[in-house]
């Protein structure tokens, strides 16, 4: 089994997840992601000129904001910077990009994750065909750039949903009992020392979409995407959301230094490409082609799945098609419940693998987790991660 060993995760933050004109609606990316960079370098003892790097993903926001978001943090101006952008996927292929930097000796700290300020973010407008049309509004999908084959997101996972015969009934139930795992998670507090309150007021310690007291009347009562008989709908699929999320990714000669605090490293990844049809089932084959790698490990030792889901359909073929446990994806809770950051929703699994690896071990340590996604476009991105 490949193993990535000499980059260790040993700080991760982020923010709660806020509606686009919401709980962030006022606050610019630097804004939004300074603090949770802040916080993550506190936690683990380094000051801010002991970073080498940020690396940040970003889908929406143009240029090279990791640059901004550096200097807001405090860190040096001789720390480098670099944006990634892979839609879904981009924080999560941040961090896998930093821990393969560090492992190759290139640096010793970074600072990479997600962010995404889409109340704040600039519009994007397409240039007219000719001077006799008007300009319009490029939305975040590609697919809604111009007229092309390629479904809508939800349409990729309506059609997953009718294919694999996922009733409306099964993803509104999928659905509740994720809000009844976040439920659990915020009263046994699941989430204390991952959220980085921007401000010391209740809303800014949870996830504004994670509303408290869901019942089944909440989602059958709502009407589907794509009537008359489409099976998503806004209860059940993922919104998207403001956030950021940040991890401290560190050499093992800092990881001694630091004492060999509790951590997480990269044992493996994957990307995978799928067909514009197959969109929604990304995870799936991304998940299929890891274990595929992973020789002479045995799939059953994965003890926590964190898998950013656009709906309930989605998670549901996930769980079925590879034979997993519903307990074992996402405990505390997935994007259906909390919103999907866009850039930043890969590095708000890795946030949610380090709480429960790391700084719940008092739960039982937890060997092995994977954190998953699908990215727009049909590129699936799976990473397993050790607890150390």
């Amino acid at each position: 089994m490949q193993r990535t060993s000499s980059s260790y995760i040993v700080a991760a933050r982020r923010t709660a997840l806020g509606r686009i004109g919401g709980l962030h609606r006022n606050r610019r990316i630097d804004a939004l992601t300074a603090p949770v960079i802040e916080a993550a370098l506190d936690d683990c003892g380094l000051s801010p000129d002991r970073v080498d790097e940020l690396i940040l993903g970003n889908a929406t926001q143009g240029g090279n904001p990791a640059r901004l978001v550096a200097l807001s943090a405090g860190l040096s101006e001789t720390a480098a910077a670099c944006t990634i952008d892979r839609q879904c996927a981009s924080g999560l292929d941040a961090v896998l990009t930093a821990c393969r930097i560090v492992s190759d000796g290139e640096a010793d700290v970074i600072v990479a994750g997600g962010a995404e300020s889409l109340s704040t973010a600039p519009w994007r407008i397409a240039k007219p065909k000719s001077l006799y049309h008007l300009p319009r509004f490029i939305g975040v999908e590609p697919s809604l750039m111009d007229e092309t084959e390629e479904p809508h997101l939800f349409e990729a996972s309506e059609q997953l949903s009718q294919r694999l015969n996922i009733a409306r009934e099964q993803q509104d139930a999928w659905a509740l009992k994720s809000h009844l795992k976040a439920e659990a998670g915020r009263e046994n507090r699941k989430f204390v020392g991952e959220i980085v309150p921007l401000r010391t007021t209740p809303e800014e310690a949870k996830d504004q979409s994670a509303a408290a007291g869901a019942s089944p009347e909440d989602f059958s009562s709502e009407p589907p995407w794509l009537p008359p008989e489409g099976r998503l709908t806004p209860a059940n699929t993922s919104a998207m959301h403001d956030g950021a999320a940040m991890m401290v990714v560190v050499s093992e000669k800092v990881w001694e230094e630091l004492g060999r605090p509790p951590a997480i490293r990269l044992v493996a990844s994957v990307t995978r490409g799928v067909a514009a049809d197959n969109e929604a089932g990304a995870p799936m084959e991304a998940m299929q082609k890891l274990y595929d790698r992973l020789d002479g490990f045995n799939p059953k030792d994965i003890g926590l799945v964190e898998l950013s889901e656009t709906s309930a359909a989605q998670a549901i073929a996930f769980s079925t098609s590879l034979g997993l446990e519903d307990d074992l994806i996402n405990p505390d809770g997935g994007a259906v419940v909390r919103g999907h950051p866009l850039a930043a929703a890969g590095a708000v699994l890795v946030v949610r693998l380090f709480s429960r690896m790391v700084r719940q071990r008092g739960d039982g340590k937890l060997r092995y987790g994977v954190a998953t996604l699908g990215a727009i476009g049909g590129i699936g991105v799976a990473a397993l991660f050790e607890s150390v």
